[in-house]
């Protein structure tokens, strides 16, 4: 049930259709797939003991939701994980829920300086 008053967004955006997406399990491992790559739509349907069509009907949704994006290659239909909008999502999510912590991505952490008058 929504709340009355908040923002509804469009069909295909905003982080509910992202939250949407990930609901799946193997919308998820889907995408963990992904991490290392581009991976073609046959070698993903490949990774699961679900039809072809069903497989091919999550990545619709996870191309929907924007996180994944495609390009074709001459008759092959290659998929990749849209890392920044995933993070946006889940990030903006987690700031909301949790402001006290602090989530900082490409940050390296170095050890402060040791003081020289011990």
């Amino acid at each position: 049930m929504d709340t009355p008053g908040a923002p509804v967004d469009p069909p295909g955006t905003g982080e509910a259709s992202a939250f949407r997406a990930l609901a799946d399990p193997t919308r998820r491992q889907i995408l963990e797939d992904l991490r290392g790559g581009e991976l073609a739509a046959g070698e993903i349907a490949a990774r699961f003991p679900i039809s072809a069509p069903s497989v091919s009907r999550h990545l619709g949704v996870l191309k929907g939701a924007g996180l994944v994006t495609e390009r074709r290659d001459a008759n092959r239909i290659l998929y990749s994980l849209a890392e920044e909008r995933l993070a946006m999502c889940v990030g903006r999510f987690l700031s909301a829920v949790c402001p006290e912590q602090i989530v900082l991505r490409h940050t390296t952490w170095r050890p402060a300086p040791e003081d020289d008058a011990s």
